[in-house]
């Protein structure tokens, strides 16, 4: 961090030109548009670099750093979200007389590059930052700048919109700092500044009080869909823009851009699918792979991560293009190491990264039957028993008679809820339903339930597909806040049922 810092002091102080070149998903654009902010604080005009996905592919690629010294020919290159994996196009960089800082989450697969710094908290195994994503270290950037050099008249705290947005959306574990980072940046997307950000949430139908999910379902995909279909320019300037009407704009073109990545994802996951069902035995298989031409890469981490799942498996799926270049995303379950795993199948690939959890990766259609029998290989030699069976964790026994608004209110202290600090499941025992449910949307169900003389309603989110076995049935279940009808209700998702069991 010291490091950073000094040459970026240094940057500023002999006026060099300085690129930020980042990557096109949210934890990328956010992190830009903060480090942007800080540094036109201080009086820098730095340009704004984001690879194109469908050409160029993920971080400092070849093709994407030549499209850079070629558009705006940097002194100072700082790498966001990207850039522990690329060694050499670092060394290629320095050759030209570019100096690189490197601000990053990935895991480093084998040696770091050599630059003017790195700042990854995964470059080192005692670190206690893991959980950070590359916006929180960008975060830590401004603080570590502010704190050398300070703007009495920069208010950090008021980025920390930023900060919630790309920390949601990267699925980092809601741990350590991160909890206040999203807590407090939660607040800060609620009362913004950001015309932009002020568009997206309405056009989402976001209300006050901003909460993880309303990041992670409703205006992260949405941020996310430019730079999944086409180019993420456009998420980068709604978060920059100040002028209303280009806000405005933005926000139903990217509202409209996820429609079409919907669609897009819908059609491919049904045809992987497809492909699964035909070759998938779940009592051999550890892990999954299907690849196919024409799937467009964009929304291949989604559909992995549905077929993750449905299945209760690591999943890997990949799109070649006419010519047998190959990309692909996976998304893991607990007990498997992504990066671990594709290290071990790296002989098949010509590129991967990422985290534990998430990762992508570039290989040729030839080598596609040896990397998915090496991956399942792997996935099987990696996944005990225990971690391949689909379980329901429960928290807590709950009586219908303690579920009342004050618990709620001790229940939402808990927030925010996400990856690492899960949304609590509690059970009820023999619980009746009142009536037949009523079904909502084709697809959901909606129940009055009763356990004793205590009636809840409750909601069963794609239930309506399911057969249950006579009442009377242990429900497992979550609660939250209900507006229905104008009043503040204790709601219950209902996330599975069985035939109760005898105390």
């Amino acid at each position: 961090m010291r490091a950073a810092v000094a040459r970026i002091l240094g940057a500023l102080d002999s006026r060099e030109r300085i690129v930020l070149f980042g990557d096109y998903d949210v934890d990328g654009v956010t992190s830009l548009a903060l480090l942007a902010e800080m540094l036109h604080a201080y009086g820098a005009t730095p340009e704004l670099f984001l690879p194109l996905r469908m050409e160029e592919g993920y971080g400092l690629s070849g093709e994407s750093v030549e499209r850079c010294l070629e558009q705006h020919r940097p002194r100072l290159l700082i790498a966001i979200d990207c850039g522990t994996a690329s060694a050499g196009e670092i060394a290629e960089l320095k050759n030209c007389a570019v100096d690189v800082i490197v601000l990053d989450h990935h895991s480093p697969k084998s040696q770091l590059p050599k630059c003017a710094a790195i700042v990854n908290p995964k470059a080192d195994s005692a670190s206690p930052f893991h959980y950070l994503c590359s916006v929180g270290i960008v975060f830590k950037l401004c603080h570590a700048l502010l704190k050398t050099r300070p703007l009495p008249e920069f208010d950090l705290k008021s980025k920390l919109d930023l900060v919630a947005l790309g920390t949601v959306a990267d699925i980092v574990p809601l741990v350590g700092e991160n909890r206040v980072l999203v807590q407090r940046g939660a607040i800060e997307i609620g009362r913004t500044s950001r015309v932009g950000l002020k568009k997206l949430t309405h056009v989402a139908g976001v209300r006050q009080p901003i909460l993880p999910d309303d990041i992670g379902y409703r205006l992260g995909p949405r941020l996310n869909a430019a730079g999944r279909l086409s180019t993420a320019e456009k998420s980068l300037q709604l978060l920059l823009t100040k002028d209303e009407d280009e806000a405005g704009a933005l926000a139903i073109e990217l509202d409209q851009q996820n429609r079409v990545r919907q669609e897009v994802e819908k059609e491919i996951l049904a045809a992987a699918i497809e492909t699964i069902e035909k070759q998938f035995h779940g009592a051999r298989d550890a892990g999954i792979v299907a690849g196919a031409r024409g799937w467009h890469p964009g929304v291949l981490g989604i559909v992995a991560s549905r077929i993750a799942r449905k299945y209760h498996r690591p999943a890997i799926v990949i799109g070649f293009d006419e010519n047998g270049v190959g990309k692909g995303s996976g998304r893991s379950i607990e007990g498997l190491n992504l990066v671990e795993a594709l290290t071990r199948c790296a002989a098949t690939l010509d590129k991967f990264g990422g985290h534990e959890m998430a990762a992508g990766l570039a290989l040729s259609e030839e080598n596609f039957p040896k990397f998915a029998e090496a991956f399942r290989s792997t996935a099987r030699e990696l996944l005990s028993e225990e971690a391949l069976r689909r379980s329901l964790r429960l928290d807590h026994e709950l009586l219908f008679a303690n579920i009342d608004i004050e618990f709620l209110r001790w229940h939402e202290l808990l927030q925010p809820f996400g990856n690492g600090n899960p949304q609590p499941i509690f059970f009820a025992r023999g619980v009746e339903p009142v009536a037949p449910p009523r079904v909502s949307n084709e697809k959901h169900l909606v129940f009055r339930l009763r356990q004793g003389k205590r009636h809840h309603r409750a909601v069963y989110f794609d239930g309506a597909a399911n057969e249950f076995p006579p009442p009377p049935w242990d429900v497992a279940f979550r609660i939250g806040v209900d507006e229905y009808d104008g009043e503040t209700l204790v709601g219950m998702r209902i996330e599975s049922l069985r035939a109760a069991e005898p105390v």
